[in-house]
């Protein structure tokens, strides 16, 4: 089984990765290079957050090899432990082989670095460009990350100098390795514990809420008055942009300099928006610069970000909307269906995707009603109060991870209780759930936080290119120091527990914090105790207060504001279900009045037909003679028009009225202008 672990572990976190990028991302839409840099980014991180425990008990393994080979004197200088017999130093299921994973974990975290620091910034800046060109969109980024990374170079800088002003440093190249890392797990674990006070609190808190269905139906009315006001405003914006582009469209002929500029843009724009500018086109005219004012390539740059914007903004409302409807008429129909006599579970709609049958076949009507009515309430409970556990024990431990005598970190009392016996399945699944949980809390704070509409990461593929390499660049700058962190709490980093043992190879690469001791045995060490006030601040909702009383609606039982909302939300929830509920009613009576008249009209039409070739049949035999008389007259009447139609005066095509063209009424095939009903307005460019 020697690294079968770790190969497995990497295939699986992959398709977790692929899974998650799916569900945000759009795969069809977006570009190629952002999919692959986002996905190499996520897979990258939630790689660290699971090789994680295989380093520790592997580790441990080593230092037990270590201990047994060594001297007597010399386990009881320079380690902590006790010698143990060689017995007892058997291998681990998932023992990694010497010189991988010092390998793997310089490969790994190099790679997130350039990507976070480097590479998704610049993509960023390029994705939300509104060039026309590759060069374009290149210069626009570097113009814009400028500054950007400017300032992080004078913070490096601002390293440097300190440590080669200080006498007792010399600087060498390992040192300087190590500057760098502290900077950037410096600045991580600044924002890692803000984003852990938040999710200590409101992921258990959220998870009991979910049990109240009063409470989710009432939330769920707020968000649809919201959103319904976000909709709105991304449909007039819309139309807005929508507005400019025809105008501009309307300016710039086809012959235009700026006209392939200008096709860009409406191949941005909706379906319907497209076909109702192609109509209104007309490139007959000839663009004359000394008349006319043309807009410039700055203005049609930045008319293409709007447009992108918009178009992505209006259709994530429009997807959002039908979800929330569908979640809202699903809560109604549980609220309903808690007092059903019969425990089935009865939807006021069918579902409008097609389900699997093995689902269908195993989850029952009756096995929905006691999973929904029943145990999901309960379910809940009891992860909230689990989770409200773990969240007691990482918030003392936080608070009590620097002290080694006595050990007052319960993580690192657990994992030395393993240690002891060597338990590697117990270290590895006490190790793994404890970054796991610390991994949920920060991750998913990632995922809920939104930055009014610059980065917001929206499920059901709606989520923009910008939001994903956003969230990328925050997952490579959380996940070294929540690791630090973790091995802080369970005291496997040498620069906590002040003991001269083995360090685990994630440690190693990490390098000595002893570089800089104001950052290893202040900043580290105390800093993490603020997570006690971020949480009480999150108890107590104070943030949701203060945005409350900025002007930004939040979800607030005790506001007046919120009672508000959940009317109109409410309301128009009613009025959704009403029109879906004519809907189904007259497809329902279309479907009824076909299996009901369908036949009839069926054995009617046939037996029409049948009459038809009858008489046909009948009049071809009998007047054989005079049918061909007519069709003969008939012919010639054919082509006496014809002649006529050929003798005509020829079409002036200047005409400028409809009185102008003698034939237009009788044929049809001519329009204003002498042109072809085939070449008018409307549809010569249909086909663009």
């Amino acid at each position: 089984m020697s690294g079968a672990a770790l190969g497995l572990e990497i295939v699986f976190v992959f398709f977790l990765a692929l899974f998650l990028l799916h569900r945000y991302g759009d795969f069809k839409k977006q570009h190629r290079l952002v999919i692959i840099a986002t996905l190499l980014a996520w897979y990258l991180c939630f790689l660290i957050v699971f090789i994680l425990p295989l380093d520790v008990s592997t580790t441990i393994y080593n230092r037990c090899k270590l201990a047994v080979n060594s001297s007597p004197a010399e386990s009881n200088g320079s380690y902590a432990t006790i010698a143990p017999s060689k017995q007892e130093c058997f291998k681990p299921w998932s023992y990694i082989p010497d010189g991988i994973m010092p390998i793997f974990w310089r490969v790994v975290y190099w790679t997130s670095q350039f990507l976070t620091w480097f590479l998704l910034p610049f993509m960023q800046s390029y994705a939300r460009s509104g060039g026309f060109s590759i060069t374009g969109k290149i210069k626009t980024a570097l113009i814009e990350n400028a500054i950007y990374y400017g300032t992080y170079l004078l913070i490096f800088g601002a390293f440097l100098i300190y440590v080669a002003v200080n006498p007792n440093f010399n600087l060498q190249w390992n040192q300087l390795q190590t500057i760098g890392i502290a900077a950037a797990n410096t600045w991580g674990l600044f924002l890692l514990v803000l984003l852990l006070g938040y999710g200590l609190v409101e992921i258990p808190r959220s998870h009991w809420n979910g049990a109240k269905r009063g409470y989710l139906l009432m939330k769920t009315y707020f968000k649809a008055a919201k959103l319904m006001t976000e909709k709105a405003d991304a449909a007039e914006n819309l139309e807005d942009v929508m507005e400019a582009i025809r105008k501009v469209s309307e300016s710039i002929k086809y012959n235009h300099p700026l006209r392939k500029c200008v096709d860009t843009i409406l191949k941005k724009c909706p379906t319907e928006y497209q076909e109702r500018m192609g109509r209104n086109m007309d490139d007959y005219e000839d663009f004359d610069e000394r008349h006319n004012s043309y807009p410039s390539e700055k203005s049609l740059v930045k008319l293409h970000k709007q447009v992108i914007y918009s178009v992505q903004r209006h259709s994530r409302t429009q997807v959002q909307w039908q979800i929330l409807l569908e979640q809202a008429f699903y809560l109604e129909d549980v609220a309903k269906n808690e007092t059903s006599a019969t425990r089935q579970f009865v939807h006021t709609f069918q579902s409008q995707e097609p389900e699997n049958k093995i689902i269908q076949y195993f989850y029952t009507p009756t096995v929905e009603w006691y999973w929904e009515c029943l145990l999901r309430p309960w379910f809940y409970r009891v992860l909230a109060v689990v989770m409200a556990m773990f969240s007691v024990i990482v918030v003392w431990s936080e608070c009590t991870f620097f002290s080694t005598k006595p050990v007052l970190s319960l993580f690192a009392v657990f994992i030395q209780l393993a240690e002891k016996t060597y338990n590697y399945i117990y270290i590895e699944m006490a190790c793994f759930l404890t970054i796991f949980f610390l991994s949920i809390c920060v991750y998913s704070t990632v995922f809920r936080i939104r930055v009014f509409n610059y980065y917001y990461l929206a499920s059901h593929h709606q989520t923009d290119a910008y939001s994903l390499l956003f969230s990328g660049m925050l997952f490579c700058r959380l996940t070294p120091p929540l690791c630090l962190n973790f091995l802080g709490l369970t005291h496997m980093d040498a620069t906590i527990s002040h003991k001269n043992t083995q360090p685990t190879a994630y440690t190693s690469i990490m390098g000595s914090m002893r570089v800089l001791s104001f950052i290893a045995d202040g900043f580290y060490i105390y800093y993490p105790m603020l997570v006690v006030i971020l949480c009480i601040a999150t108890y107590f909702s104070l943030g949701t207060r203060c945005l409350n009383l900025l002007g930004f609606q939040q979800f607030m039982g005790d506001s007046e504001m919120t009672s508000d909302l959940i009317d109109e939300g409410k309301e128009l929830i009613r009025k959704e279900k009403r029109k879906r509920q004519r809907e189904e009613e007259g497809e329902n009576r279309r479907r009824e009045w076909k299996e009901r008249y369908g036949n009839r009209d069926d054995s009617t039409r046939s037996r029409a037909v049948h009459t038809d070739q009858k008489e046909s049949s009948f009049s071809e035999t009998n007047t054989n003679r005079p049918l061909s008389k007519y069709t003969r007259s008939n012919g010639r009447t054919e082509r006496d028009r014809i002649e006529l139609l050929q003798d005509a005066e020829p079409l002036d095509f200047n005409a400028d009225s409809v009185n102008d063209d003698p034939l237009e009424l009788d044929s049809g095939r001519y329009q204003p202008g002498g042109r072809y009903l085939s070449m008018s307005r409307s549809n010569i460019f249909e086909g663009v």
